[in-house]
């Protein structure tokens, strides 16, 4: 199963054109989608608005060598390594969910362009597909059931759905049904069909979606992760108070709160 190419058996029931176009159809749709949710939320002008704001409040200027280095900074601490969650069971969930998104659909992609028939792609393409799949399971059922703040402090059920959770929950879905499709396929189930379709259904919500999901935040965290690491460096901090000259104190709880 993890050998094998779920794309090179799907022309049994779908054309490798119909599969390279649907592909098209969804980039199309997250582009369309985050240009809109752009202008309907007015993202852009606000960090715009911010960035300006933050440089006529400045106290020290930053220089272009500086600005470069909180530009990495922001890239490989804040975006690879998602330093901005305190909560190591969180990071390691968001990273594991990230990494596997990304490497699931750019195997999808790679193996739907240039390997959508029987011939046989290199050996870590399947394998980087079924691992993406795997790691965006494991990172989000833990998230979802675990780690989610309405579940693991305030008590409420896993199982409440509230309109913000399009996203993860049509994610979860499209990799579930994913792994369903190429073990029931490499099996030789009939059953393999429905969840290739259940695969397709779900990516369709996913991406479709992107105006009333958490999609885009993929493309606006690491422009505010940005914007805040410049604030502190001119010394504008986004009209915060500096930090306290005094020993930081969190009071004295013992352990997470939870069920409050």
């Amino acid at each position: 199963m993890f050998m094998s190419n779920p794309f090179a058996d799907a022309p049994a029931f779908i054309t490798p054109a119909a599969m390279q176009a649907y592909v098209l159809v969804m980039f199309i749709l997250v582009v369309v989608g985050t240009i809109y949710d752009v202008l309907h939320k007015k993202s852009a002008r606000f960090f715009l608005e911010s960035l300006r704001k933050s440089k006529s409040q400045a106290i020290r200027e930053v220089g272009a060598g500086e600005t470069v280095s909180l530009a990495i900074k922001t890239a490989v601490v804040d975006v690879a390594a998602s330093g901005e969650f305190c909560n190591l069971q969180r990071r390691i969930a968001h990273l594991l969910t990230m990494y596997g998104f990304l490497a699931f659909v750019i195997s999808t992609v790679i193996m739907v362009f240039s390997y959508p028939t029987a011939a046989n792609p290199p050996a870590i393409l399947p394998q980087l597909w079924h691992l993406g799949a795997l790691m965006i399971c494991i990172g989000g059922y833990w998230f979802w059931f675990f780690i989610r703040v309405d579940v693991s402090a305030e008590g409420s059920s896993p199982f409440r759905v509230m309109y913000a959770d399009v996203f993860v929950l049509a994610l979860l879905a499209s990799a579930t049904f994913a792994l369903l499709w190429s073990f029931l396929q490499a099996a030789g189930s009939a059953w393999g069909v429905v969840f290739f379709w259940l695969h397709i259904l779900s990516t369709t919500l996913l991406f479709g979606s992107v105006p009333w999901s958490k999609f885009a935040h993929m493309f606006f965290k690491p422009a505010a992760a940005y914007e805040k690491r410049l604030s502190e460096a001119n010394g504008s901090r986004n009209n915060l108070p500096p930090p306290a000259d005094v020993p930081a104190e969190f009071g004295s709880a013992k352990h997470h709160s939870r069920h409050y």
